[in-house]
């Protein structure tokens, strides 16, 4: 099961139709428009340089569409039924785009063949393009069925809810690569035989065995416990999956069952395909677009910081971002250098290590301006949970263990918890504070992005940082 190779398919699959379908339908617009404006045949009408040079265009412009809808996210275990909702819909909002910008322009010898334009358009491209990929995705499910194509899953547990979930998975195309056991002393209800190791030996089994999914199904239904034992399993950067249930954690993901199977995906976020790759779009178009115009701000802020105080003019710090990954997080230095020899402390509102100039910019935010590089990189998003230092994690987990799925979404420069609450100054108010990163993870959207947005400008323009 090669991802990469899918996805190709579908792309050139849905090239292919749309040159075609485009081929097709100014054949339709020569004989009921163009003949009629003096073009000698449709050779002439074809190979006419705008005519022609559109025809080029056209395939790139549903490849984009189609990425931005978020259907080449997922290569693999497509549902026909939202397969072809999803390629309605795109295929509707692509042919009134077509119409509104080129369609349009043409002057038929009556409005009505407006009419059949568009909807002879919508029928072309919706069966030329649903089609081949209702073939290819059907395909896929057979090898899969046939067990030609199949997952190496990794199942965490011996126990009968273990058992259960491998027989179901097997039935469903999936391999059981084995079975791990979550200490020494877990109950043992599977073959022995299948055991393969403890959760302490998954570093060199995940690799060993080309794991591509971690599911766990242990006998506890202590929260806190599953918590833990799931963080750690970030670093294999492949899906995690457990039974869904009433738990509060599993409150706060969007369940998604897998041909009836309650398994939740909880590296995954509340994020539509669609909205993922737009968020992703925005974040780095605004992030070179803020990079390049305040250049002239870069400059100003780097010169203050040096007159202010000696020392570097950019705070490199490490944080812990998307999927437990950490990063350079880069600010202006607002503190005297060597604030932090004695160990990790937070700020406070009167913090006599902060700089003059460094308690103006905290006021306005300003500090924050470098965090565009970030972004750019993919480190973090424009809007997001703050990241925080492994120190203070640690911390804060012992107190709310569901931070940990704050990591299953890109860290922001700025994120509802910090327009709402501002800075923390001790683990106290970070725990205070993370109910609005939790109700944001709950409750994402384009939309709330950027209402965050707007209420950050206000923020930075009312000088309110503090």
């Amino acid at each position: 099961m090669n991802r990469k190779v899918q996805i190709f398919k579908y792309i050139v699959s849905d090239f292919f139709s749309a040159s075609v379908v485009w081929l097709l339908f100014n054949i339709l617009r020569y004989n009921e428009i163009a003949y009629y404006l003096g073009y000698a045949s449709l050779t002439s009408y074809l190979t006419y340089s705008v005519v022609w040079e559109v025809q080029v265009a056209i395939p790139f412009f549903w490849l984009v569409l189609y990425y931005f809808s978020g259907y080449y996210n997922q290569p693999f275990g497509k549902s026909r039924l939202s397969e072809f909702f999803l390629t309605f819909v795109t295929v509707v909002c692509g042919v009134t785009l077509l119409f509104f910008i080129l369609i349009l322009n043409d002057l038929p010898r009556s409005f009505h063949i407006y009419y059949q334009l568009f909807f002879t358009l919508l029928a072309l491209q919706f069966f030329f393009t649903y089609l081949p990929r209702l073939f290819i995705t059907q395909n896929g499910l057979d090898k899969v069925k046939n067990r030609k194509w199949s997952l190496n899953v990794l199942i965490i547990g011996t126990g009968p809810k273990a058992i259960q979930i491998a027989g179901n998975l097997y039935d469903m195309g999936y391999h059981i690569a084995g079975f791990v056991a979550e200490d020494e002393e877990a109950q043992i209800a599977i073959e022995p035989t299948l055991l393969i190791g403890t959760i302490d030996d998954l570093s060199a089994i995940v690799p060993a065995k080309c794991i591509d999914e971690i599911v766990v199904a242990i006998e506890s239904t202590d929260n806190e416990r599953r918590i833990h034992l799931l963080y750690p399993l970030y670093r294999y950067k492949c899906p995690i999956k457990i039974l869904a249930d009433k738990s509060n954690m599993l409150s706060k993901v969007k369940i998604k069952t897998i041909r009836g199977l309650p398994l939740v995906d909880v590296t995954d976020n509340n994020f539509s395909g669609a909205e993922k790759n737009i968020k992703l779009w925005m974040d780095r178009s605004i992030a070179v677009l803020a990079l390049i115009l305040l250049c002239p701000v870069y400059l100003y802020i780097a010169w203050r910081v040096k007159k202010d105080s000696p020392g570097p003019v950019f705070f490199r710090q490490e944080r812990i971002g998307y999927r437990g990954r950490p990063f350079v997080i880069y600010k202006f230095r607002t503190m005297f250098a060597g604030s932090e020899n004695n160990g990790p402390l937070l700020s406070n509102e009167n913090d006599s290590r902060v700089t003059p100039f460094g308690r103006l910019m905290r006021k306005y935010r300003l500090d924050e301006l470098p965090q565009f590089w970030n972004v750019l990189k993919g480190d973090m998003s424009l809007v997001g949970p703050r990241p925080e230092r492994r120190y203070f994690i640690d911390q804060i987990v012992k107190k709310a263990p569901f931070y940990y799925l704050l990591h299953n979404v890109r860290p922001g420069i700025t994120s509802l918890g910090m327009v709402k609450y501002g800075y923390a100054c001790n683990v106290d108010e970070m725990v205070e504070r993370l109910e609005y990163d939790m109700l944001y993870y709950e409750n994402m959207s384009l939309v709330l992005d950027m209402t965050i947005l707007v209420y950050t400008i206000k923020t930075v323009v009312t000088g309110k940082g503090i």
